[in-house]
Formats: C-alpha cells, sequence, structure tokens
C-alpha cells in the first residue's frame, strides 16, 4: 500500500510591516482576556480557492501571487502590528511574578509559507469527514498561544493543490479572538484588491493595550516557571465533520422552537445550537440524571458599559454555559434544550468576502487547534442567505450514533459545493 501525499514545504520567509508606526516600538500590553488564553492553540482558520485554468503558466502564475500576497501582508501589518512581534517574559523574584507582552518591534514579523500537495480539490472536499491532511495546511500545528515567545505571532501558508490553493493563516489566540481574526483577514483581502492604488482601509483596527484600558496596574501573574501555569494535553482521536444547514432548515427549526413556547423570541441560532446540544448528548447516551453544559464563546464588545468598538483588535469575549440535565434535554421540548458542547466561531463572521484574486472561496476548513470532544465550529454556509456550516468534533462511536439521529439528520441539507464541482459532497 502506497504512503499518502504529504505536504511538502517549497519556501519560508518572514513579512515585516511596511514600515513602523510610532505606538509599534514600545512594548503591547496584554489585557485578562488574553492572558486567559495563554495555554489555548492558535487560530487556523484557512479558505480553499479554485486555480485560474486561464492561467498560461503556472509557475509565473503562482509567482505572481505569492508576491503580491507577501506584498499586501506588510502593507495590512503596518496597522496590525502587534502580529509582526513576539511574546515576552519579565520575572520578578519578590514576590514571584511573570509580566508577559509584546515587543512589537524586535519580532521577527509574520512567517510565510509556500507549499504543495499532490491532491485535488475532490479530494479534501469529497470524503464523509475532513481528511487529517488539512491539519498540514496549516503551520504551529498543536503550538499553544504561550509559544509566542519563540515562534511567529502570525503565519501564512499558501499550499498549492493540482486544481486549487489553499490559504491557511495560524494568529495567536493571545493577540486575537475570532472577530478580531477575520478583521485582519477582510483587511488583508481589501488591501490585496487594491493594490497599485492609495489604500485607505475602510475598517482600520483598534489597539489598546491592557494598561491603558482602565484595568489598572498592568498585570503580573504570580508564577516564577511556565509549568505553574502552562499545561500541554493532546486532544483525543476525534472525527472532524461538516454539517451544511440550509435558510430553509434554519427558519423551520426556528418556527418549531418558538411554536413550542409560544413565543417569538427565540433566535435561529439559538434553535440551531439547541438541536445541535440535543443530539450530541442523545449520541453520547449519558446518565439521565448527568447535568450537560453547553458552552457559548460570547463577543463583549457591545455588552460593556461603555461598549468597546467593534473594530478593537484583540481578545473580547466570553464563555457563557447553558446547563440542563440529560433526560430533560433530549425531551421532545427543541425550546429548552456534553456532556460538554462548546459552539465557537460565528456564521457572522466575514469569511467569504476575502478574495486575492481567485474569486470567491469555495469552503472554510481549520486545522487542529482546540478541537476537543463535542467542539462545534459554526461558519456561513457558501450561498450565504443565512445558511450555516457546522464543524463538528466527536469521537468516532458518538459520530456514528449522530450520523443515524432522525432529527439531527433531517436539519442538515445536502452539502452544497459550486457547480463546477460535478456532485455534490456527502451530506
Amino acid at each position: 500500500m502506497s504512503n499518502p501525499p504529504r505536504v511538502r514545504h517549497i519556501s519560508e520567509c518572514f513579512i515585516k510591516p511596511q514600515h513602523a508606526l510610532e505606538e509599534s516600538k514600545r512594548p503591547f500590553y496584554l489585557t485578562p482576556w488574553d492572558l486567559n488564553l495563554l495555554n489555548a492553540n492558535y487560530i487556523q482558520k484557512g479558505l480553499l480557492f479554485t486555480k485560474s485554468p486561464a492561467a498560461d503558466d503556472r509557475e509565473d502564475s503562482i509567482k505572481t501571487l505569492l508576491g503580491r500576497l507577501k506584498r499586501s501582508l506588510s502593507v495590512t501589518l503596518v496597522d496590525f502590528y502587534p502580529l509582526a512581534g513576539r511574546l515576552v517574559t519579565k520575572k520578578g523574584e519578590n514576590p514571584p511574578s511573570c509580566l508577559i507582552s509584546v515587543d512589537c518591534a524586535g519580532g521577527p514579523g509574520a512567517r510565510f509559507i509556500h507549499a504543495a500537495l499532490d491532491m485535488t480539490i475532490s479530494d479534501i472536499l469529497s470524503p464523509v469527514d475532513v481528511p487529517s491532511v488539512v491539519q498540514s495546511f496549516f503551520d504551529h500545528d498543536r503550538a499553544l498561544n504561550y509559544d509566542g515567545q519563540t515562534m511567529p505571532l502570525l503565519s501564512i501558508q499558501v499550499t498549492e493543490l493540482e486544481d486549487g490553493i489553499f490559504l491557511g493563516c495560524s494568529m495567536n489566540h493571545c493577540i486575537a479572538d475570532g472577530t478580531s481574526y477575520w478583521h485582519f483577514f477582510n483587511n488583508w483581502s481589501e488591501i490585496f484588491q487594491a493594490e497599485g492604488n492609495k489604500v485607505s482601509i475602510t475598517r482600520p483596527p483598534i489597539l489598546i493595550d491592557g494598561f491603558l484600558m482602565g484595568y489598572g496596574p498592568i498585570i503580573n501573574l504570580p508564577f516564577t516557571d511556565q509549568d505553574e501555569f502552562i499545561s500541554r494535553i493532546e486532544a483525543p482521536k476525534l472525527r472532524d465533520r461538516m454539517f451544511h444547514f440550509t435558510s430553509e432548515s434554519i427558519a423551520r427549526l426556528k418556527a418549531n422552537a418558538n411554536a413550542e413556547y409560544n413565543t417569538n423570541e427565540i433566535s435561529s441560532f439559538q434553535s440551531l445550537s439547541a438541536l445541535v446540544w440535543r443530539c450530541i448528548t442523545r449520541a453520547r447516551g449519558p446518565p439521565h440524571d448527568q447535568v450537560t453544559r453547553c458552552w457559548f464563546a460570547t463577543n463583549n464588545r457591545s455588552r460593556l458599559d461603555p461598549p468597546l468598538s467593534p473594530d478593537y483588535f484583540g481578545n473580547s469575549l466570553h464563555a457563557v454555559a447553558g446547563v440542563a440535565t440529560a433526560v430533560s434535554l433530549v425531551s421532545n421540548m427543541l425550546g429548552f434544550s456534553t456532556i460538554r458542547c462548546m459552539m465557537g466561531s460565528s456564521p457572522r463572521f466575514n469569511m467569504y468576502g476575502n478574495e486575492f484574486g481567485m474569486g470567491k472561496a469555495i469552503a472554510l476548513r481549520s486545522g487542529y487547534a482546540n478541537k476537543v470532544d463535542g467542539k462545534v465550529s459554526s461558519y456561513p454556509g457558501y450561498e450565504g442567505g443565512g445558511s450555516i456550516d457546522l464543524e463538528v468534533c466527536l469521537p468516532a462511536d458518538s459520530m456514528c450514533v449522530l450520523e443515524s439521529d432522525e432529527e439531527f439528520m433531517n436539519a442538515v441539507s445536502v452539502f452544497h459545493q459550486p457547480h463546477w464541482f460535478g456532485r455534490p459532497c456527502n451530506s
């Protein structure tokens, strides 16, 4: 049996900001929200594009693309300068403490990797589960955010497939949450498309370090050694599968949930989340008195008083949980609705609006980062209009039960792919 194709790295370089802003020359202090993520993985999300069939010289075409990506990235990093830096720790002895900040000027810049894989788009999108090779489309595999002291805080990997391009981005989660991650991506795309013209980005990031946010003194952690607060845990073996929900399917879920409670206050995403929570709990088969929790990562920007700007660059999120016993959760009341289920990402993020000279992306995929039993990531559906894709991570036995769950699969739609693909993926 022949070995499966592997991603091979062709070249690597580092990209620094085109020029340095004055504020990028001083340390950038992290907030409690930022420091809380030292033990988490980097954010790893990416976009899959088709190669242009009109390209006469593929080698020249990829060379041109890589050049434009590097130049526009350099311009983007001017405003998003913490991403070009590195984490540094200053230790104190009496009392024991460590101060972690970002050295924006002394970092190596963003890593930029050109890679290739002898596989096709169909090889990536056709299998029921997301192929494990997709994890190789991202740098910083299994790295923790604390590793940003020796690893770049941002790494871009451009992987050539036989008929496509995957643009993968790994970003240190201590520097940015999902809102800021896609804010950066959106600005990079805007600058790429305006190359050759003077560009004034629509939404420049607002950078406020932890000291200036009003938290009082700069935060010193009460530790002297990383082993006191950093732990490296390998995720269990999981199946990773995408499920597609059309806007019509989600509208039915919402209507049914509101009808059950004679209300109109249950939202589309609440009804979809309730379905996922209930069906995943049922797939796990816990005891009836087992308490289950569904955690949601919420954006705090608009919830603060006074509110933060939606363009605030950093972490501003909080985890909230719904709690129910297994027996109440798997009852017939959808609106009521692990033993732990974690809902991350958001279908509100502008993911498919990022174009880099290759037209609209045809799919979104993520890497190894932050995947645990019961992790569910939500993305906008390819066709838009309120459709949603859910990436669900479960052990093989639980996933098999979920795939046989009539209530869940009746809500799942055939996954729509662009017309060129020839046939839909498995639902």
